[in-house]
């Protein structure tokens, strides 16, 4: 095209496939500026307005208010920075409506009350600082003034969920399910138990060398049993409850007797609380981690054959 024709409005509108009255609008805001008029008073245009016109366009279709469009068609802000700037704006609004995405799925599937959906919000909206503050709140509960709390060092760790800076909507989800269980005062208890436990364990363990933890023992000499299908009321079953019962004995400093039979059926049934496993796998979704191994079937196994050798 000719650098020195001129165009009409509606030869520009054809150009550039914008409507008259977009190319008017454009003009009487000083965006794209008439360079001269026809001797009937109509606006004309050089071939620059059709550059400043596609790039307006794009520029709008991107989002940027038209003061901020006109600052960068007229170089007084640079496109780089207004790029980074509105990019930065964006990466919030994701954000947003991610959180809302997610506690609004979280609410179709479980059929939540006002009240529950009001507290999945706030628990969506937490600063990382708040975040951190609410589970170290729950960890101090669940660990704090234990005499082995050296020892829980990397238990903490891994219990803690870090939720990423532009998390999925299944992690939020996830990380707003655990918020709540972490202040459920029910779980709270059931794992100060299971860290009470460990905690005599570990004492125990400091005195005689390194030992497994009791679950360990049970998973690694129950999950055969269960892989082949043994009934744990039945004689075949004997021998393995056995090996475990004197393993634990041994790492507890106690008889292999009744009484300990008993108390490892409610220290498993306390390890085999659903809440406890799924705790784990909602940290494991908000991690990013592999799916936690269930040990459920192991534990429950295990209770089982505690249960039959110790009635009355």
């Amino acid at each position: 095209m000719d650098g020195d024709t001129l165009y009409s409005i509606g030869e520009l509108a054809r150009r550039t496939g914008l409507t008259v009255k977009t190319i008017r609008f454009y003009s009487d805001r000083g965006i794209v500026a008439p360079t001269d008029r026809s001797p009937a008073g109509y606006r004309l245009y050089n071939i620059d307005a059709v550059a400043r016109l596609d790039l307006v366009r794009t520029l709008r279709e991107l989002g940027l208010d038209l003061p901020t469009i006109r600052k960068v068609v007229d170089r007084e802000l640079s496109l780089p920075e207004v790029a980074a700037a509105h990019a930065e704006a964006l990466a919030v609004q994701i954000r947003v409506a991610r959180l809302r995405r997610a506690v609004l799925m979280a609410v179709a599937e479980r059929g939540s009350t006002p009240e529950e959906t009001e507290l999945m919000h706030r628990l969506a909206q937490l600063s990382e600082d708040e975040r951190r503050r609410l589970i170290g709140d729950f960890l101090d509960a669940v660990f704090g003034g234990l005499d082995a709390a050296p020892a829980f060092a990397g238990v903490m760790r891994s219990m803690t969920p870090e939720l990423p800076d532009n998390p999925e909507a299944e992690q939020v989800q996830a990380w707003v399910e655990l918020a709540e269980m972490s202040l459920d005062p029910g779980f709270r208890a059931v794992v100060r138990r299971m860290a009470e436990d460990l905690a005599a364990e570990q004492t125990r363990s400091d005195m005689m060398g390194p030992r497994r933890d009791i679950a360990a023992v049970v998973r690694d000499q129950v999950g055969p049993a269960l892989t082949a299908g043994i009934d744990p009321a039945s004689p075949q079953a004997d021998p393995i409850v056995a090996a475990f019962t004197a393993h634990c004995a041994h790492l507890l400093g106690r008889p292999d007797d009744v009484e300990l039979r008993r108390r490892l059926a409610t220290r498993l049934e306390s390890e085999s609380d659903p809440r406890r496993e799924r705790y784990l796998q909602l940290l494991a979704v908000v991690n990013g981690w592999p799916a936690p191994e269930s040990l459920a079937p192991v534990f429950d196994w295990s209770v089982q054959a505690l249960r039959v050798r110790t009635q009355q």
